[in-house]
């Protein structure tokens, strides 16, 4: 059963270090608009093209195919983003699929915000798969010897990228570039299972709590459409209505412009009048 257990102290520590050392950005000395824009660069590529884009819409819910070698490069920069590598990410987003905020589910928001949001990572949670299970839950990327690679030494990865961050943009580069991108994008990751999951508007009919969140949406490059995600998990796509921006799905567009994205997957307007709470959707 997944109850909250004692504090994985290792997990803990690692993140409360990450945020800890990201408060150096305060420091005027370590403030560089070349830094800042490094961050914000690194941020689009490892977080929105990395987890949004490779780790959960191609990947976890195959929306969407990407030519082999931009598949590998996407999901190299969805490592970077230090969230766990492409098996555990994506078998840890399914399993959250198939018990979605009820017993098993490894975040589930039934059981509060703060456990949605970060507990969950902090205590040893039986909810979150085990390496029998990432093979069952991912078989398709257990499989896969370069993803196991990426998985395997996802930390090695990013100390890498911190060395040469450094010889890059010295300290400043590293801190702005490392930890207050890692502590932005984790709180932007992070609010989708919380705050999307609690706040905002139900467009679907859906078995679980999930809700479209236009503020997370802005912070998470399109994922806090959530009730949308969650209502047609399949779809490339998140933002289905009008107002509701979802930039990865303009990249995705984009990208199958130049033949690097292809098997794009969205609902017919039939699946969502099918499942839809009103007529407006």
């Amino acid at each position: 059963m997944a109850h909250a257990k004692k504090i994985n102290w290792p997990i803990a520590i690692s993140i409360g270090a990450i945020h800890v050392i990201a408060l150096a950005a305060v420091i005027p000395a370590l403030f560089s608009w070349s830094s800042f824009f490094l961050m914000i660069g690194l941020s689009i590529a490892t977080c929105g093209i990395g987890i949004s884009l490779s780790f959960h819409r191609s990947l976890t819910h195959r929306g969407l195919r990407l030519i082999k070698p931009f598949n590998y490069i996407a999901a190299f920069l969805g490592t970077l983003a230090l969230q766990g590598g492409p098996v555990t990410w994506v078998a840890t987003h399914r399993q959250h699929h198939a018990a979605t905020d009820k017993e098993g589910d490894p975040h589930g928001a039934d059981r509060g915000f703060f456990w949605s949001h970060c507990e969950w990572l902090i205590r040893n949670n039986d909810a979150v798969p085990n390496d029998a299970e990432r093979a069952r839950l991912a078989p398709d990327l257990y499989n896969d010897p370069i993803m196991m690679f990426l998985d395997k030494n996802s930390v090695l990865l990013q100390i890498a990228l911190g060395v040469g961050l450094y010889f890059f943009g010295g300290l400043s580069a590293v801190i702005w570039g490392t930890f207050v991108r890692l502590t932005v994008m984790y709180h932007s990751t992070w609010l989708v299972n919380s705050a999307s999951h609690m706040f905002g508007y139900r467009t679907y009919k859906t078995n679980d709590l999930s809700r479209n969140n236009w503020w997370v949406a802005l912070l998470s490059w399109g994922e806090g459409w959530h009730n949308n995600h969650h209502a047609f998990q399949f779809s490339a796509r998140h933002g289905l209505r009008w107002f509701e921006f979802d930039p990865i799905w303009l990249a995705i567009r984009g990208l199958a412009v130049v033949r690097i994205a292809r098997d794009i997957k969205v609902p017919s307007l039939e699946m969502r009048q099918r499942l839809s709470l009103s007529s407006r959707a």
